[in-house]
């Protein structure tokens, strides 16, 4: 047989009051209203001793919050690499005291229409709608229905709603002042994208942004940009073939990968040619994928910050319920997160002898 919940009612019987004393005291306005500090204390006894708990949906209806938001993505999820950007949000929501509806859309534009319909249906007070990659989306109109904010995205049509991304641009600057503290001025070629602005893959907003760092800090600095090689994908045989084109014409100093696969390739292209890293060609990247850490040297890349991404947008959210509960037009400001850089064994002055890694 199931235990009867304990109601408000209950709580003040036990604690010799009136239901609305006891609802004062547990909603923190007992001092406000003069409730003395004995009185106070009997009813938040009473109600860890019986264990009470206040019926969210009671709750709701008199404060206009049902203390819950939505969390609706493509497949950050299901992803093992992205798994961190629910974590943090999931812990900024607890933080708060708020439940946190997670759904899945793995791209289906009519599945997140109905997702986003059902976050709405259950009156959550703001809604997180995340990409796995920053990219520009479509911003589906039903998101419109309660305060909302775009993570890891930005929206292709004119939009009100704010967007925390990573600092991809920094993170460019960052991969390339890597480079040049070591002391390369030459020979310096990029795997995935480059080197001119327009050789990016299509869709994606991380290779226009990196390649944008990269170029302005190696132009401030005067070092010409030896090659690079666009890939259509960013896996590791897309990697593997392009530094195979370079190497089949010229020996590079160093290597910018657009993300950590195409790093993988890389290496194993620089091993057929009896290339070591770094000892003959420094390599930096991109992501903080875990196979940075197992790669051999472990490989310096610039890391996507995804704990920091989803605690960010629950942070950006709650603000704006706030703004849409005293009635003021949302912020439409995109929130730039650090990229922070990981430096490990892959980076080295040119021509440098094994133990002067960074």
């Amino acid at each position: 047989m199931s235990r009867r919940r304990v109601t408000l009612a209950d709580v003040a019987k036990a604690a010799g009051v009136s239901p609305t004393t006891a609802s004062l005291v547990l909603s923190g306005r007992g001092r406000e209203m003069r409730i003395s500090e004995e009185v106070g204390k009997r009813v938040l006894k009473a109600a860890d001793e019986l264990e009470y708990r206040p019926n969210a949906v009671s709750v709701g209806l008199r404060t206009g919050t049902t203390r819950t938001i939505g969390f609706v993505s493509d497949t950050v999820a299901t992803s093992r690499l992205a798994g961190d950007m629910i974590k943090g949000a999931l812990e900024a929501a607890r933080d708060r005291g708020v439940m946190l509806f997670i759904g899945e859309t793995e791209g289906d534009p009519e599945l997140e229409r109905r997702l986003l319909q059902a976050m709405h249906d259950r009156q959550v007070d703001g809604i997180v709608l995340a990409a796995m990659y920053t990219r520009a989306i479509k911003v589906p109109k039903e998101i419109t229905a309660s305060p909302a904010v775009l993570l890891n995205a930005l929206p292709k049509q004119p939009s009100t709603l704010p967007c925390i991304l990573p600092d991809e641009v920094e993170a460019g600057r960052t991969a390339a002042r890597v480079l040049l503290e070591a002391g390369h001025r030459d020979g310096i070629h990029l795997i995935g994208a480059g080197p001119r602005t327009r050789d990016v893959p299509p869709g994606g907003a991380a290779a226009v942004e990196r390649l944008a760092g990269i170029r302005e800090v190696l132009g401030e600095a005067g070092v010409k940009i030896a090659g690079g090689r666009l890939c259509a994908d960013w896996q590791p045989d897309y990697g593997l073939d392009a530094t195979r084109a370079i190497l089949a014409s010229e020996r590079p100093r160093a290597l910018i990968c657009f993300n950590d696969r195409l790093a993988f390739g890389a290496y194993q292209a620089l091993g057929e040619y009896g290339l070591r890293v770094p000892e003959d060609v420094s390599v930096v990247s991109f992501d903080d994928h875990p196979l940075a850490s197992w790669m051999r040297p472990k490989l310096t890349t610039v890391a996507l910050p995804y704990y920091e991404l989803g605690r960010r947008a629950v942070d950006v959210l709650f603000t704006e319920i706030r703004h849409h509960r005293a009635g003021a037009a949302p912020e439409t400001e995109v929130h730039r997160v650090p990229m922070p850089i990981r430096a490990r064994e892959s980076v080295a002055p040119p021509g440098a002898r094994a133990g002067h890694r960074t």
